[in-house]
């Protein structure tokens, strides 16, 4: 068990109020497995960032109980800390991250595993000076990830795959340049491109099955163009990561990727806008210490 005070916190407008609701029975696990709390409801982006960077200066160990735009906000002000420590629980709609770390989805049994997990360093990923804790994707992704994010909170976790087939109505592939770290450059029309430092998104699916959150790379995968209705008959391959044996899947190993489009796109990553492109991805190796469950 880890043995330096905890400051939660909360997201109050996470899975559609999820986060308040459990909030609760999640104190009252941690407490009972030892936790020194204090709880922190976030008011806005800015002020999570102040109190994470507070409880990181007074040497507390940082856990959300929200979706994963919260993480990656965490993971942004910790990033480089050799003496920071994150914590994460299920409060958010997706929870991609928790899904993939191999933590509980359920919030409260979440918290009652936490103190039994071990230290790991992990990756983070960068766009524009921005940190990102999953999947960094635009393109379609793009036109998907806004209308998921307009998408009312009862469909939970699926609203991305009601964003997908809303913005493949009106969709058209662009063509995209990319250039590697390598020196390789890789130009061709595709529905979307992907930097993944995590392998999940969109509330479970698995875009990136083999991206591992400490090998110091990204995952990039290119989604050729195709007509409407094979990208329809592909996307429930998503869920199970099965999609990468189509021929219109193409992975790269990176550590870093320059993107340039022929039309303008927003970058989304970790379920919110953080750039425009052009921009350049890249993984930070071993950037923030994570509680994760021991191997």
């Amino acid at each position: 068990m880890f043995d330096r005070p905890v400051v939660l916190l909360v997201n109050p407008a996470a899975g559609g109020g999820r986060a308040l609701k459990v909030l609760p029975d999640v104190e009252a696990a941690l407490r009972a497995r030892g936790v020194t709390l204090t709880t922190e409801r976030t008011r806005s982006l800015e002020h999570a960032c102040e109190l994470i960077a507070g409880a990181a200066d007074a040497g507390d160990a940082v856990v959300t109980l929200s979706g994963d735009g919260l993480i990656g906000c965490a993971a942004g002000i910790l990033r480089g800390r050799d003496d920071a420590l994150l914590g994460v629980l299920p409060g958010g709609r997706g929870n991609d991250f928790v899904r993939v770390l191999g933590l509980p989805r359920d919030p409260v049994a979440a918290a009652r595993a936490l103190p039994d997990c071990e230290v790991r360093r992990l990756d983070v990923g960068d766009v524009a000076g921005r940190t990102f804790i999953g999947i960094a994707s635009l393109g379609f992704d793009s036109d998907a990830n806004r209308i998921g994010n307009e998408a009312p909170s009862w469909l939970g976790p699926f609203a991305y795959a009601y964003g997908a087939l809303r913005a493949l109505a009106a969709y058209r592939p662009a063509t995209f340049t990319l250039v590697l770290d390598d020196g390789s450059v890789i130009e061709r029309p595709a529905m979307s491109v992907a930097a993944a430092n995590s392998g999940a998104y969109g509330g479970g699916m698995f875009l990136a099955p083999d991206a591992r959150l400490d090998d110091g790379l990204l995952d990039l995968v290119i989604t050729a163009a195709m007509p409407r209705r094979r990208f329809v008959l592909n996307l429930p391959k998503v869920f199970k990561g099965t999609h990468v044996n189509e021929p219109e899947i193409e992975i790269r190993r990176v550590r870093a990727v320059e993107v340039r489009v022929d039309r303008p796109f927003d970058v989304y990553a970790d379920g919110d806008p953080i750039a425009s492109t052009p921009v350049t991805i890249s993984c930070v190796p071993q950037a923030v210490p994570v509680l994760c469950p021991a191997a």
